[in-house]
This record gives structure tokens, C-alpha cells and sequence, in this order.
């Protein structure tokens, strides 16, 4: 069934002369391009309280996401199919295990706590990002990419994540003691599944001589959300006990500090990780060290710099 709806779509794309198909790419660029850096403005420069809980939610779900992904180590739908034909480069920029979907796990993440937040306060942004995730979500079916069950999982075990946050937060909130049993409980997370995906079992299929998909390179994203999850945890810990960060509201150069942080984390991810450390100690532990410097920068290294370059006058 999914595949034959994956087909009807395909007969619509090839109907329409793929002219929808460079929106629905954008949308999914987007998730994973754009929404990321959003959750780190946020703790900077609009509410600590709320990017806090993007924060968490973002990089837990990134986390799920990578287990499950390397759990199921469910093939793409033009493997499972050859009259599958994804839109654009897609076999090339879409590789990998398919099953849950990434993008829609990032988009779940932004969208939805942005939902969670904005819905009493401005609803026209709650429904513009709820219209934004269920578009996100079909693009991934759409250009062929990914299944229904893809999608519906990365959105519905992101939803989950979302649900246990927003109701730990409140409870937590303020209290240190919990706050550092909690951290403690995640860095042991993150060891387990580091631990779990290197030793379980992979599909070692090969079609022409040629291994279908390689488990080593789709570990890369697992230990990239290990990392960022981790660094988040150290930092929080150094942010909570020694910098203390309170959003300078009012600081007319606040959004230039913001800016700038931005321009330094887009150009560490982007360029100078991937040429430094991931050159350097391979596709594992670079990404996952690069990760942790990211993530420790945004919540403990940024704020300080903040702290003391705001001008309050």
C-alpha cells in the first residue's frame, strides 16, 4: 500500500511536469538547513525558558530518531521498488536507512514546540507552523523519498518527546539537584546508545557487488546527535552553576550578538568541522566532538560572551 501511494504521487508529479517539486524541496531544505539554528536564537536572545525546551526536545529527538533509523534499517522506497523514482537528486541527497524520517522528526521539533508555545498567545503562528509541518511531512512522500510510515513515526515519536518535555520542564525548572541527576541520566543515554549501535547486528546487502547501505556511514548522523545532546548537557551544567544567563532584554545590540552567534555556528557546522575535526578523527567521533563544541558554544560560551558585551544602555 505504501508503495502504490508512493506511485500515485509519482504519476502526479510526472502529470504536473514536476512543477511542485521545488517547493515541496524547499520546505524540506528548510527543515534541516534552517530550523535548526532557529531553537538557538531563541535561548539567546527571546525566552531561556522556552529555548531551553527546544533545545532538549530537538536534540532528543534527533537521538530517537537515530535509534530507531538503525534499529529498523528500513530500506528506501526505490530499493524496495524499482518503479520508485524520487524527484530531483534525490537518490544521491536522500541516502541511507529510511524509516523513520529525519526531516520530519527536525520539523516536528521546531514546528511543534513552537505550537506548544505560541498557540494562546499568537494563533495565526501556531496554525502557520502546524500548515508548515504536515507540508514538510508530505514533501517527504511526495518527492518520493519517503514512505507514510516514515513520516508518521518521526512525526509521532517527536510528538512524544515534545508532550514529556513540555511536562517535565515545569516540574524541574529551578531546581539544580534534578537538573544535574537528569543531565547525568542523559550522558548515560548517550553512552548506551553509542554503545548500541556499534555493536548490534546490520543488513549487509549487496546488489551487483555493490553494498546497498553502508551502517558505518549511517551511524554519522546518530553520533552527530549523541554529540550535540551531549555538549547540550555540559553546557547547561556550566550555564546553570557559573554563568547564570539572563537574556539582556532591552540591549539595542542584542540582535547583532545574536546575528553574529548564528554566523559563527552556521560557519563551524558547515565548513570548519567538517574540514578540521571530522577530517581529523573520522566520521564518528569528528562529528560527535564537532557536535559537542557546537552545542557547548549555544548554551555556555555565546551567553557569556552576551553577558558581558550587551548594551544595556
Amino acid at each position: 500500500m505504501d508503495i502504490q501511494y508512493l506511485l500515485w504521487l509519482q504519476e502526479l508529479r510526472n502529470a504536473t511536469g514536476g512543477i511542485f517539486n521545488e517547493f515541496f524541496n524547499a520546505l524540506s531544505k528548510i527543515a534541516v538547513d534552517v530550523l535548526p539554528f532557529l531553537p538557538f536564537f531563541i535561548f539567546w536572545c527571546v525566552d531561556k525558558k522556552w529555548g531551553y525546551r527546544y533545545l532538549v526536545t530537538f536534540g532528543l529527538g534527533n537521538m530517537a530518531n537515530g535509534i530507531i533509523k538503525l534499529t529498523a534499517c528500513a530500506y528506501r522506497p526505490w530499493i524496495r521498488s524499482d518503479l520508485i523514482e524520487p524527484a530531483g537528486d534525490s537518490k544521491v541527497a536522500a541516502t541511507g536507512y529510511s524509516f523513520p524520517s529525519g526531516h520530519t522528526t527536525e520539523a516536528t521539533s521546531v514546528y511543534g514546540t513552537t505550537i506548544a508555545w505560541q498557540y494562546k498567545k499568537r494563533k495565526w503562528l501556531a496554525v502557520l507552523c502546524g500548515v508548515l509541518l504536515a507540508l514538510t511531512g508530505f514533501s517527504r512522500n511526495f518527492l518520493g523519498v519517503h514512505t507514510p510510515q516514515d513520516v508518521i513515526v518521526g512525526f509521532s515519536a517527536t510528538l512524544i518527546i515534545i508532550l514529556i518535555v513540555g511536562f517535565v520542564q515545569p516540574k524541574i525548572d529551578g531546581d539544580d539537584r534534578k537538573l544535574d541527576i537528569l543531565s547525568i541520566a542523559g550522558v548515560l543515554g548517550v553512552i548506551a546508545t553509542i554503545i548500541y549501535i556499534l555493536v548490534k547486528p546490520y543488513p549487509m546487502d549487496y546488489v551487483d557487488g555493490v553494498l546497498l547501505v553502508d551502517p558505518n556511514k549511517m551511524m554519522n548522523d546518530t553520533f552527530k546527535a549523541c554529540g550535540a545532546f551531549t555538549g547540550l548537557l555540559a553546557g547547561s551544567f556550566v550555564e546553570r552553576h557559573f554563568i547564570r544567563y539572563e537574556i539582556p532584554t532591552g540591549a539595542k545590540n542584542l540582535p547583532i550578538l545574536g546575528f553574529v552567534g548564528f554566523m559563527i555556528v552556521f560557519s563551524w557546522k558547515e565548513y570548519l568541522a567538517p574540514a578540521t575535526l571530522v577530517q581529523a578523527f573520522g566520521g564518528h567521533w569528528g562529528h560527535f566532538i564537532a557536535r559537542f563544541i557546537m552545542w557547548f558554544f549555544v548554551v555556555a560560551l555565546w551567553p557569556l560572551v552576551i553577558k558581558k558585551f550587551a548594551d544595556r544602555k
